[in-house]
């Protein structure tokens, strides 16, 4: 994501676009979640890690791919928040996977299905 909120385009051609959901606290992203952009992932979890009060969601049903530090950088985010959960809507198949994995009693996080 750049300053403004729009894509993070880098010279591999994969984009991760970032906005703020419509109507509740939160982020909808859409693209790929990977080593050449990750910084506009962590950035984004950061703002919304900011923002942060009770619940916050973030819809992924755009997300054709995540990586394992993209998964990384969103537990580490729930981990870190002062309290309540972040609530993660139509993630692709690997997120709850991987959290399932590494994070299996991470309660700062919650998986809505696709």
């Amino acid at each position: 994501m750049d300053g403004a909120g729009g894509p993070a385009r880098v010279r591999t051609g994969a984009v991760l676009d970032v906005g703020p959901l419509a109507g509740r606290p939160g982020i909808r992203v859409s693209g790929e979640i990977g080593v050449s952009t990750r910084l506009s992932w962590e950035n984004a979890l950061t703002e919304l890690s900011r923002r942060h009060t009770d619940v916050s969601y973030v819809e992924l049903s755009g997300v054709r791919f995540v990586d394992v530090a993209g998964v990384t950088a969103l537990a580490v985010t729930a981990m870190n928040l002062p309290g309540g959960r972040v609530v993660v809507e139509r993630p692709p198949p690997q997120l709850p996977r991987l959290l399932d994995l590494f994070w299996p009693s991470l309660r700062g996080i919650e998986v809505a299905p696709r």
